[in-house]
């Protein structure tokens, strides 16, 4: 994608959306931290349902170690991977109150040595909880990258350095929600919704996936 085209392509989704926030709720960076690790290979939906009443009662690391891996996994158990995810939370909140005072560092070497936290989970929470302009790349954000031709990478890696060389300032702390929020409601995984898309003539996707009939129809109709 040209070096004006990602300019309009962000201007577009920022004009869209000039707020985007993560769509996990959470009180403080550790329910961030939580919530986020939590949050691989299940939906934010399911892990808010999840978590409503686990953060009602819990907002420290001590508070969680107090809980136990066995409270834990009662508010979780609806959660995939929810033994695992479990030990590596109450895991990551001792590490938490024994090398950090119980607060969460700000720092991607720090974060990552959190039990459960990769690299993923760390661009959220520095970019969510600290304002640091960072890029998750998750399933949605590698997908639209690829299929855009915004930023082209055999690797989530390879994708998050390329959105890092080519995001222009005035977008780059908003750029990953941007580009989350547009790949789970727009650019879906098996059939985008190219028909009502604010940045298909900027894609290098083809061929562009036309209305369904009742959307084309409702179009004609109001035109």
């Amino acid at each position: 994608m040209k070096k004006a085209d990602v300019f309009d392509f962000y201007r577009r989704l920022a004009e869209d959306d000039p707020h985007p926030v993560t769509e996990l709720e959470y009180g403080n960076p550790f329910q961030l931290v939580v919530a986020v690790a939590l949050s691989a290979q299940s939906t934010d939906v399911g892990v808010n349902k999840a978590t409503r009443a686990l953060f009602a009662e819990v907002d420290t690391p001590a508070k969680m170690l107090a809980l136990g891996e066995d409270g834990l996994k009662r508010h979780i158990k609806t959660i995939g991977l929810f033994n695992t995810k479990a030990k590596n939370v109450i895991a990551l909140s001792q590490l938490l109150v024994d090398q950090f005072g119980g607060e969460v560092p700000s720092t991607r070497d720090a974060l990552e040595r959190l039990p459960g936290v990769g690299r993923k989970t760390a661009n959220v929470v520095l970019n969510v909880a600290f304002g640091q302009e960072t890029f998750a790349v998750d399933t949605h954000i590698f997908r639209v990258g690829n299929r855009t031709g915004l930023a082209r990478g055999k690797t989530p890696l390879a994708v998050e350095l390329v959105l890092d060389k080519v995001t222009p300032g005035p977008f780059r702390v908003h750029a990953h929600h941007w580009l989350i929020l547009h790949g789970r409601y727009t650019c879906k995984a098996r059939t985008p919704e190219c028909w009502r898309c604010i940045v298909r003539d900027l894609c290098a996707f083809k061929p562009k996936t036309p209305a369904p009939k009742s959307a084309a129809s409702k179009e004609t109709k109001d035109a």
